[in-house]
Parts: C-alpha cells; sequence; structure tokens
C-alpha cells in the first residue's frame, strides 16, 4: 500500500462561476486503504471539489489524478464507472422500488430467457450487506427507510460497482448515535478492504475519531494537510477560520426573570407523556436525549404545529389554543426548525422575502405589502445578524447553510418574540458560524429573551444551557442545573434502562 499510486490527486485546481471564484487552488492527496478528512467552513470550497471529483462540474485548472491516471470526467456517470461514489447526506432513493431493486438498478442479473433473475439479485444484496457487516432485506421497499439504512444501500451499490473511491459528504449529519457508530464500522470496513474513503464532517469529534489524515481548506485553497493523531481541534479551528475561535460557547451571565413559557402534562398517545416544564425569561434551557426520544415532537406541539391530547400550553399567563400555531405566534412564540431547508424557507424566493415572511401583516397597508418596509426589515434583521449575501434579493438556495440558519432567526426575530424555541441550531453548518450563532443565542438570553434550544450535540447543550431538560421516551427523564448537568449525569437520564442518578420534576 505504501508504494501504491494514491487513489486520488488534485493539485491546483480551480473552478469559477462567473466572476466567483469557488475553487482557487483545490489540493487533495488520498491514499489507498485510508480515511481522510476533509474539512472546513461552509463556502471553504469543499463542495465545488467534491463535484469536480464526482463528475458534476469540470475543473478550469489544475490536474486531476485517479489511481496514477489523468481524468476529466465529463459527467457523473462517467465518475462512477471509473469507481468514484458520493455518499450523500440524504440519498435519493427509487422509494417504489426494494433494497435490492435499487443497488441493481439499470444492470439487473438476467436468467433464462433474459429474464430478471430476482433470486440473483436477493443474494448479491445479501452478500454485499454481509461484506458491510450490516443486516438489512434485500426484498424491504426503500420507501420508509432511515437515511442512516438509505446510505448504506448507496454504499452497498457503490462496492457493487467496484468502487475505489468512496467520498461521504456529511453523512452522520441527520443519524442517531447508534446508527452513526455504525456507519463508522462499515468505513473502518471499507478502509481495512483498502477502499479510499474522504469523509466530510463539521464535527471535529468524529474527525479525530475516525479519520487517518485531515485536510484543511479555506476561501477555496489547500491550507494543510496532516496525519490526524497530529493535530488538535484547536488547531483545526484556527486553520479553518483563519483565526482562533476563542470561545465555541460563549455564555453571557444573565439573571432569570419570571416565568414566560409554561407547560403543564403535555400529553400527545404514543408520542410523549405528561411534559412538564417552564422557561424563564433571560435563560436558555437545553431540551437533551437521543434521537427519537421526542424533543422535537415536544417543540412542535409547544409551537401548535402538531396537536396533542391533554395539557396545557401557557405564554406570558395566557392559555394557548392547541393546534393554532397563529395564536402562538400571537402571544410571542418563534419556532426555528430542525430542517431549515423544508420547514424554515422558502428556498427560490429572495432573502427579503424570506426575513419578512412573519411579518408581512404588519408591514402591509391597506392590505398592500409595502417593498420599503419589506427592504428596510430584511436590510435590518440581515445586518444584525451578519448575513452575507450579494444583495436582499439573493435567492436562498444560493447561500451557504450557515447563512440560510441565520436568515431563518432573521425571519422570526423579526416578530419580536417572547419566547424563541429553536430545534439543532447549528447542524450542519461551520464551526466559525456555529460561535456567530451561540453568541447570538446568549446575547438574546441575556437581553431578557426565554430561549428553549433542542441540540443532539451534548457539548452544545452543556456549553450553552442555564437548565437541562432531559428526554427519555417522551417523558422528562431529569432537571438538571447548569453545574449538574455533565455528559455522564445526561447520558444516565437519556439512555433508556439506565440509572438517572439525578432525576427531578420538571
Amino acid at each position: 500500500m505504501q508504494n501504491a499510486a494514491p487513489t486520488l490527486r488534485l493539485e491546483g485546481v480551480a473552478k469559477s462561476f462567473g466572476p466567483v471564484a469557488a475553487l482557487r487552488s483545490g489540493t487533495l492527496v488520498v491514499q489507498p486503504g485510508t480515511i481522510h478528512a476533509l474539512v472546513g467552513e461552509n463556502g471553504a470550497g469543499k463542495s465545488t471539489l467534491v463535484k469536480i471529483v464526482g463528475g458534476v462540474h469540470r475543473r478550469d485548472a489544475g490536474v486531476v489524478e485517479l489511481d496514477g491516471e489523468p481524468v476529466d470526467f465529463s459527467g457523473p456517470a462517467e465518475a462512477k464507472a471509473a469507481g468514484v461514489a458520493v455518499i450523500h447526506q440524504e440519498p435519493a432513493s427509487f422509494p417504489d422500488l426494494t433494497v435490492a431493486e435499487n443497488i441493481y438498478l439499470g444492470r439487473e442479473p438476467l436468467g433464462r430467457f433474459r429474464r430478471i433473475d430476482r433470486r440473483a439479485m436477493r443474494a448479491g444484496t445479501r452478500q454485499l450487506f454481509r461484506d458491510l457487516g450490516v443486516d438489512l432485506d434485500p426484498d424491504r421497499p426503500a420507501e420508509g427507510l432511515s437515511i442512516a439504512d438509505q446510505q448504506i444501500v448507496e454504499i452497498a451499490k457503490a462496492i457493487s460497482l467496484d468502487a475505489r473511491l468512496l467520498v461521504m459528504d456529511e453523512p452522520t449529519a441527520a443519524l442517531s448515535a447508534v446508527e452513526v457508530r455504525r456507519l463508522f464500522a462499515v468505513a473502518r470496513g471499507l478502509r481495512d478492504a483498502g477502499h479510499a474513503v474522504v469523509f466530510i464532517s463539521h464535527r471535529l469529534d468524529e474527525v479525530a475519531e475516525l479519520c487517518d489524515t485531515v485536510t484543511v481548506m479555506r476561501d477555496g485553497e489547500h491550507v494543510s494537510t496532516d496525519p490526524v493523531a497530529d493535530v488538535t481541534a484547536g488547531d483545526l479551528v484556527r486553520r479553518m477560520v483563519g483565526r482562533a475561535v476563542a470561545d465555541l460557547y460563549p455564555k453571557v451571565s444573565s439573571t432569570p426573570g419570571e416565568v414566560v413559557l409554561r407547560v403543564e402534562g403535555l400529553q400527545s398517545t404514543g408520542t410523549f407523556h405528561d411534559v412538564s416544564f417552564d422557561v424563564r425569561a433571560g435563560e436558555i434551557v437545553g431540551l437533551a436525549g437521543l434521537v427519537g426520544a421526542g424533543r422535537s415532537e415536544i417543540a412542535r406541539a409547544v409551537f401548535g404545529v402538531d396537536r396533542y391530547d391533554a395539557g396545557r400550553v401557557v405564554v406570558g399567563g395566557r392559555a394557548l389554543r392547541p393546534g393554532d400555531p397563529t395564536a402562538a405566534i400571537a402571544a410571542g412564540l418563534a419556532l426555528v426548525p430542525e430542517d431549515r431547508r423544508l420547514e424554515g424557507l422558502v428556498t427560490e424566493s429572495s432573502v427579503a422575502r424570506n426575513v419578512s415572511a412573519v411579518s408581512r401583516r404588519r408591514l402591509a397597508r391597506l392590505g398592500i405589502l409595502l417593498p420599503d418596509a419589506e427592504a428596510r426589515l430584511a436590510r435590518d434583521w440581515s445586518g444584525r445578524l451578519a448575513v452575507k449575501a450579494g444583495a436582499l434579493d439573493a435567492v436562498a438556495t444560493t447561500m451557504s447553510g450557515g447563512n440560510q440558519q441565520k436568515v431563518v432567526l432573521a425571519k422570526w426575530l423579526a416578530t419580536g418574540p417572547k419566547v424563541l424555541i429553536v430545534d439543532e441550531p447549528t447542524r450542519g453548518i461551520d464551526v466559525g458560524t456555529k460561535a456567530e450563532v451561540h453568541r447570538l443565542l446568549s446575547t438574546l438570553a441575556a437581553e431578557g429573551l426565554a430561549v428553549l434550544m433542542i441540540s443532539s450535540e451534548l457539548p452544545e447543550v452543556l456549553g450553552m444551557a442555564d437548565r437541562v431538560l432531559v428526554v427519555r421516551e417522551g417523558r422528562i427523564a431529569a432537571e438538571l442545573s447548569r453545574a449538574e448537568a455533565t455528559p455522564e449525569v445526561v447520558m444516565r437520564a437519556a439512555t433508556p434502562g439506565a440509572s438517572a442518578g439525578q432525576e427531578g420534576a420538571a
């Protein structure tokens, strides 16, 4: 392996879109039998580099080699045929086909009379899953598969196509801890079998745990490549952002005021049970727990997106009508949803239209939206949140994930809420923007806003929350002060069958 040519070598690769240089000097050398991390802030050029490797874009300059041979793919099909597979964060399966049919689509094994040999297809699929060390039913319809299982199906398809290079683009962003462990086991198996794996992630703890080598990009250029064992998370952060991020969790001290949000005995059959808690002005309350514990469902019910069977939600001393988001907004609630693209933004609309989306009735005169008022509102809040967009008429879908999240935050903060509910506030955004979002939430709380924050990243919960509510199987299993909330105590409370150690009534 040591003397073999790199599976992938990029040197000085450049790509521009009109006047915008997305990639100035992309350099990446990936050896066979290794897992190579590619990290950098949103806008660093990682996605453009991957699209060149995967045949989506053609480079303007530079060298791309696969197994020592120059390549210049004219499309994704050519890249796949050459042994390159890109596993996206949310793969697109054909829901009406089975798992086996998805894997062998377009190249089904044929038997007598040139009819599809479904037995051979199922047997081949089972063998692929055995090789990957996972247990999936080849005959299961793809519809309803979890994102984690869809990724495994895509990896199996890539192996069946003799892929030598697998690129995993933010594969863990939507996975539970158990699913991440399984994916890591699969990635290590691929490495041990001699495949080259490129692993793109904003989670530096995952890079440290899984990867052998790490390449940092910034502003479309290669910054450094090192063995993972030789660099710290702090080193990587400084290289990614061009400066030291002094405090990823900047906590502004504040004294909590009166109770603004009170949830009493909330219940939704089969989802959550007897949920009670409160949030005070000027504090951040973290909602922690395993994926699937019911955290997001509780938040959606509080906001009125989903109905509940019993209990009540009280804002500022007034009970809200169940299942009525309009009433919730009028009372001063705001919800930044987990999926910003599907539920938080109209991606084909402009920044101005997205920021003003919930405030339009207030901006209208005689039922007519005033463009100047809309522009002022969007300019004000985009400026406050340092949204990086060429203009207020820039389309949201062209922006980085971090800037999209800022636009969603701006939309809700423009309503002047009393309570801000944020679900996974920094999922899929780079470390520099994470620090900005954390600073914003901390500042807002210090100014008197009540914040309910849901996060699957335990360091984020522990770093930002004044109190932590741990949800386990649809119930509040523990309420912990900032001092009491350690990783061990939170995970004990969150894990079914474990002793919470410090349980309390919420």
